[in-house]
C-alpha cells in the first residue's frame, strides 16, 4: 500500500532531531503537520504561538529535505471525534482528502492514535515504537524550562534557531514555571469569562468617569484590561487623541477579545496596543516610560493568586519604576474594612434555604452548573460553612448561637461580598477581598515612594448593603452593640514625585 501522506498531529512546540530522522524514512511522502491548539499561545500547555511553530517546521523541512504542509488546528471542546475534526481541517486547508489507503498517521500518544485507528488508519508510533524510548518534544521543552541546556542537544536546529532569533527561550521558561497562571492561560479555570467580560463592559462608563480627571496624557496603560472596555472610553476622549493606549491582559479569552476589537476597527486611535503578559512575571515596561497606569479590580487578584503582601509590594514597586516623574497610578478595587481584625458577631438567615448537617466536600469535582445549583439551595447561614470549606484562605469562626458566629470583621465581609455568586462560586472562593484595609494601602504606597492624592478614599457600595447584606445578615460587637456596615471599596490616586 503506497504511503502518499504522513499525517503528523501534535502541538509541535519543540521539534526534535529524532523526529527529523524518523520522518526521513518516508522520503516519497508529503508530511502534513497538523498543529493542534494553533489558536493558543503563552499558556503552560501551549507556550509558543503558532506562527513560530510553523516557522520551525518549515525550516526543518528545508534542512531535512522533507516535503511538508502545515495546517493549523484550532482548539475545540473535548470530543472523541477530534481525529475526524483534524482530517476535515486538513481537507479545507489543503484540498487533500486523507484516507486509510493513502495516509499513515505518525503519533506517539496512545489515546490520540486510537482515534485514528478506529477510523482505519495505520499508525507509526514515532517515539513510542523505539526501545529505549527517546525523549519526546514535551520532555525537551521541560528541560528548557528547568534551565537544563541539554535541551539543545535533543532539539532540532530549526527549533533552536527560531527560539534564539525570537528570544523564546526565556519567554517559555517564564510561562511554564509561572506559579500563578493556569495551564490554559487564566488565573483560575473555573471563571466564566463571558460573564466576567460582560460585567466589566457594563461598568466601563462608571469606571472611566471615576478616573478621567486624574489621567495624565501620554502613555496610558490599563493593566488587567479585561476586554478593553475602559480603553474604549479613553479612545473617545479628544484630549487623549495623541496618547498611546495600551492594554495588558493575562487571560487568553479576554486578550483574544481585545485583539479582535482592534481588528474590527473599534478604536479610532491608531496607537492602541495589547500585550499578553503576567504582571507578576517581572517588569513589562521600561523605567520611567508610563504616564498613567490604570488598574481596576486587579490588586486583590495579585494578592490572592500570588504570595499576598510580597507579590502586591513587588507589583506596586514595578508600577513605581515604570512611572514617569509626575506620572500617576490610579487603582480601584475592593478593600477590607478599617479594623479588619477586630472580632464581631455575624448573624445570618437560616430560613432562606437548606441547612445540611455537614458541608459538601470536593465541590471542585462537580460540573459548574451542579455547583451553582447546590450553593443556590443553601441558606445564607449554611452557605458560610460551605464558603469556609471551599475558601483558599483560613476563615476561623466559632458558633455563638443557631444563626450567629464570632469572627474577624474582615473575614465576615469576605464571605458577605461573595455569598451571592453561586455561578462563579469556585472562582470567587479563590480570592480574598479584604486582605488590606485603607491604612495598609497608604503605608505600602508611601513606603515605595508614591505621594497619595487627596482624592484617594474608601467607599461603601450601598446597593450591596441594601439588597444583599441588610435583608439576610447583621453585624454586632461581641458585647452586642450594632456595627454599621463597613467600607467595601478603595480608590487610590498615587503619584510619583517630580523630583524622583
Amino acid at each position: 500500500m503506497e504511503t502518499q501522506f504522513v499525517l503528523f498531529p501534535g502541538r509541535h512546540h519543540v521539534l526534535t532531531r529524532f523526529q527529523a530522522g524518523y520522518l526521513a524514512a518516508f522520503p516519497d511522502a508529503t508530511i502534513i503537520w497538523a498543529v493542534t491548539s494553533a489558536n493558543h499561545a503563552n499558556t503552560k500547555r501551549n507556550p509558543v504561538p503558532f506562527h513560530r511553530r510553523e516557522a520551525a517546521i518549515e525550516q526543518l523541512s528545508v534542512l531535512s529535505g522533507l516535503r511538508s504542509l502545515v495546517v493549523p488546528i484550532f482548539d475545540t471542546a473535548p470530543t472523541d471525534r477530534f481525529a475526524e475534526v483534524t482530517l476535515k481541517n486538513v481537507t479545507v486547508a489543503t484540498g487533500i482528502t486523507l484516507t486509510p489507503q493513502n495516509t499513515v498517521v505518525a503519533c506517539s500518544t496512545p489515546q490520540v492514535a486510537a482515534l485514528y485507528q478506529k477510523l482505519g488508519f495505520r499508525i507509526a508510533g514515532v517515539e513510542a515504537e523505539q526501545s529505549p524510548e527517546p525523549e519526546r518534544p514535551w520532555d525537551v521543552l521541560l528541560r528548557l524550562a528547568a534551565g537544563d541546556e541539554s535541551w539543545r542537544e535533543l532539539a532540532h536546529p530549526a527549533t533552536i534557531d527560531v527560539f534564539d532569533r525570537y528570544q523564546l527561550t526565556e519567554a517559555v521558561r517564564t510561562v511554564v514555571n509561572d506559579p500563578v497562571v493556569g495551564d490554559e492561560g487564566g488565573l483560575t479555570p473555573t471563571r466564566d469569562y463571558r460573564t466576567y467580560a460582560e460585567a466589566f463592559a457594563d461598568a466601563a462608563e462608571r469606571k472611566w468617569n471615576l478616573v478621567r480627571a486624574h489621567v495624565r496624557p501620554g502613555r496610558i496603560v490599563d493593566i488587567g484590561c479585561g476586554a478593553a472596555a475602559v480603553l474604549e472610553k479613553a479612545d473617545n476622549e479628544p484630549s487623549l487623541r495623541e496618547s498611546d493606549l495600551i492594554g495588558v491582559e493575562i487571560a487568553r479569552h479576554l486578550y483574544d477579545e481585545c485583539v479582535h476589537k482592534k481588528a474590527q476597527g473599534i478604536f479610532r486611535n491608531a496607537n492602541v496596543y495589547f500585550y499578553r503578559r503576567n504582571v507578576l512575571g517581572g517588569a513589562i515596561f521600561p523605567p520611567r516610560s508610563v504616564d498613567t497606569t490604570l488598574t481596576f479590580a486587579l490588586t486583590h487578584e495579585i494578592w490572592s493568586y500570588g504570595e499576598q503582601w510580597s507579590s502586591l509590594r513587588a507589583f506596586a514597586q514595578a508600577i513605581y519604576d515604570h512611572t514617569t516623574p509626575g506620572g500617576v497610578w490610579i487603582n480601584s478595587d475592593v478593600c477590607g474594612p478599617d479594623g479588619k481584625d477586630r472580632r464581631v458577631h455575624l448573624t445570618l438567615s437560616a430560613e432562606d434555604g437548606q441547612n445540611p448537617d455537614t458541608v459538601r466536600p470536593q465541590l471542585a469535582d462537580l460540573p459548574t452548573t451542579e455547583v451553582a445549583e447546590y450553593v443556590t439551595g443553601l441558606s445564607r447561614r449554611a452557605r458560610l460553612d460551605q464558603f469556609a470549606a471551599d475558601y483558599r484562605f483560613p476563615v476561623p469562626y466559632s458558633r455563638v448561637g443557631d444563626t450567629t458566629v464570632e469572627m474577624a470583621l474582615g473575614d465576615a465581609m469576605d464571605y458577605l461580598t461573595r455569598k451571592d455568586y453561586p455561578d462563579n462560586w469556585l472562582s470567587e472562593t479563590q480570592e480574598q477581598f479584604c486582605g488590606l484595609e485603607f491604612a495598609d494601602w497608604k503605608s505600602l504606597l508611601t513606603d515605595i515612594g508614591f505621594e497619595i492624592d487627596p482624592a484617594s478614599r474608601t467607599t461603601r457600595n450601598d446597593w450591596i448593603v441594601q439588597n444583599r447584606l441588610g435583608p439576610v445578615a447583621s453585624l454586632s460587637t461581641v458585647s452586642g452593640e450594632a456595627v454599621e456596615w463597613p467600607v467595601t471599596h478603595v480608590f487610590l490616586v498615587a503619584r510619583r514625585p517630580l523630583n524622583t
